[in-house]
């Protein structure tokens, strides 16, 4: 089971996770070992709440396709277990971030003595601006 929250949890299973050589240096271990993991989860087909599910529909990650399947790459590691350790956080903290209602802005307005102020600057800059024109006879 991978854990998001309290709550919420996923089990193992609706996770796809698959081996494969990974890209880039690292000699001839890349060349032979399939190390990097292809972690895919379907986000529709998954048991997460409803709500859940359409918060992350509705990001605009690029690792989420338009069919809604989430597809995480993880090739840092030299290890197999340490990419699939390192995929599966990277999912979990995406769940954990699409789970994470924003609290609604209080609009707010300036005090009175806040726009005194702030008139009162303009106004002494206006007259250190007027002071450097040209002098009058």
């Amino acid at each position: 089971m991978l854990k998001i929250s309290n709550k919420t949890a996923i089990p193992l299973t609706e996770i796809d996770m698959s081996a494969m050589r990974a890209q880039g240096s690292g000699g001839q271990n890349v060349n032979k070992v399939s190390s990097a993991i292809h972690l895919r989860f379907d986000i529709r087909a998954s048991s997460l709440p409803e709500e859940l599910k359409q918060r992350l529909l509705r990001l605009s990650d690029q690792r989420i396709t338009a069919e809604g399947v989430v597809v995480i790459k993880a090739q840092r590691f030299r290890t197999q277990e340490k990419n699939r350790e390192d995929a599966l956080e990277r999912l979990r903290t995406l769940l954990q971030g699409a789970a994470r209602r924003q609290k609604k802005r209080v609009p707010t307005k300036p005090t009175r003595g806040s726009k005194e102020r702030r008139l009162k600057k303009k106004t002494q800059r206006g007259q250190v601006k007027a002071l450097r024109g040209k002098v009058r006879e």
